[in-house]
């Protein structure tokens, strides 16, 4: 499980932690948490705002690993 994060969020040598891929992990946690406590405490969840959350989170993450891959140490 250690070898499978290091490869997710590190760059392209696998030794460099990669801000924008740590920043996409915690924002993906965070609504996930976010949702789990909303069913908790209010026992619903709007399905809709959870899946723009989630591509939002997805769609920028992706964009900024995109926009810095010839920045990252080789």
């Amino acid at each position: 499980m250690n070898e499978i994060l290091t490869h997710l969020l590190t760059g392209k040598d696998n030794k460099t932690h990669d801000i924008s891929r740590w920043t996409w992990l915690i924002g993906f946690v965070a609504i996930i948490c976010i949702a789990i406590y909303e069913v908790m405490q209010a026992q619903h969840i709007s399905l809709t705002e959870l899946a723009e959350a989630l591509g939002l989170v997805s769609g920028a993450g992706g964009a900024s690993v995109m926009m810095k891959q010839n920045s990252e140490p080789q």
